[in-house]
């Protein structure tokens, strides 16, 4: 599966196919919302419209990756991880925090399509229709043979990792929790008799030890870990010191090879520690955010694939590319080279705090870091 010792990853941060984006695929569930302002899915889908044009419906299951699958295709990466930012079921039980993401089980097949090898639950969106709605997304997933982790049937199902196969007989072993401060209700907290996703209740010492200890009991030598981490606001540069502190923590006493970071709308920096890359934010890859004013000074349009490149047999990164993307249409697309530039020069600024730096190398950008 991999070539030689190496194994390139592909890590995005969130997928958010429901709402709007559910409603132009084949099989939509009903547009109706319980937000304060907007009550149709389909507001969302005129707010595209009216910005870049009439999107058209029903599209098939590739439409909204558009480029995506022909980088994916030329940069064939071994492993692919998503955070999946929605619930997929036909639930109508709303849990009560105002904003619920839903896309119709029909629509599974728009994961299949990029061939996502494993969908990271643990976030503040899977429990949006309630536990019927996270057990029926687990059954989809299931049915997709696509791997799921931070979220289950109760506490040892949410806390278990997803293996997935690592070339060589080796595994890679992804981890997921979420955070408080992204927004997760506690109450969706799982337990021993209750589903719900990977909760951590703090960044401190004992969750790290506690962490330490669930990681290392299963982790075997020559095997790759991910950390996939749901954490803080959506909007954003400042990496808060306590996230940085958990990162390196984990890479220290948990044997952790990869930080999978995201909740931020928007890409944020990327640190290399003890030659483990720490992906800060990964920002959105897929939402139905267009057309909507919200801290466009942060452009929420602009996108990231990363390919994270790793030597098998020790962990360390070997190389990171990342791909800019722009949503238009509720579609993936090639961006202007003067938002490419944007989103180049942002990075790069984010990335020196880091002693790290974003370099442009053919068609990619391509993270330098020292030491």
């Amino acid at each position: 599966m991999s070539s030689g010792e190496r194994l390139t990853l592909f890590l995005c941060g969130d997928v958010m196919t429901g709402r709007g984006v559910d409603q132009i695929l084949a099989r939509a569930s009903s547009p109706w919302l319980h937000e304060p302002r907007v009550r149709s899915a389909l507001e969302y889908v005129a707010l595209a419209e009216q910005a870049n044009g009439p999107i058209p419906r029903p599209v098939d299951h590739a439409y909204v990756w558009g480029a995506a699958l022909e980088v994916l295709d030329r940069e064939r990466p071994d492993v692919r991880i998503a955070n999946l930012e929605t619930s997929i079921t036909t639930s109508n039980d709303p849990y009560p925090k105002g904003i619920n993401y839903r896309m119709h089980p029909a629509n599974a097949p728009v994961l299949e399509v990029p061939r996502i090898d494993c969908c990271v639950l643990a976030n503040n969106h899977v429990l949006d229709w309630g536990r019927e709605g996270l057990l029926e997304t687990l059954e989809v997933l299931a049915r997709a043979d696509i791997r799921t982790a931070g979220a289950g049937r109760d506490i040892g199902a949410a806390q278990a990792p997803a293996e997935l196969e690592a070339g060589g007989g080796k595994r890679l072993l992804v981890f997921a929790f979420g955070a408080t401060d992204c927004g997760i209700p506690w109450e969706w907290a799982a337990e021993h008799a209750r589903s719900g996703v990977h909760l951590l209740p703090d960044f401190s010492e004992s969750t790290v030890e506690r962490i330490a200890r669930m990681v290392l009991a299963v982790k075997r030598p020559g095997d790759v870990s991910v950390a996939s981490v749901h954490w803080g606001g959506n909007w954003g540069f400042a990496i808060p010191p306590a996230h940085r502190r958990f990162a390196h923590a984990l890479i220290d006493r948990a044997g952790i090879d990869i930080i999978h970071g995201h909740s931020s709308h928007h890409p944020r920096a990327v640190e290399v520690y003890r030659d483990r890359p720490i992906l800060y934010g990964c920002g959105d890859l897929l939402n139905d955010y267009e057309g909507i004013s919200c801290r466009d000074d942060f452009r929420h349009d602009l996108v990231l694939m990363n390919f994270v490149t790793i030597d098998r047999s020790t962990g360390h990164l070997v190389g990171l590319r990342m791909i800019p993307l722009q949503i238009r249409k509720f579609r993936l697309q090639a961006p202007p080279q003067s938002d490419c530039t944007w989103l180049r020069d942002t990075l790069d600024r984010e990335c020196r705090v880091f002693d790290s730096r974003i370099r442009l190398s053919d068609d990619a950008w391509t993270l330098e870091w020292s030491g």
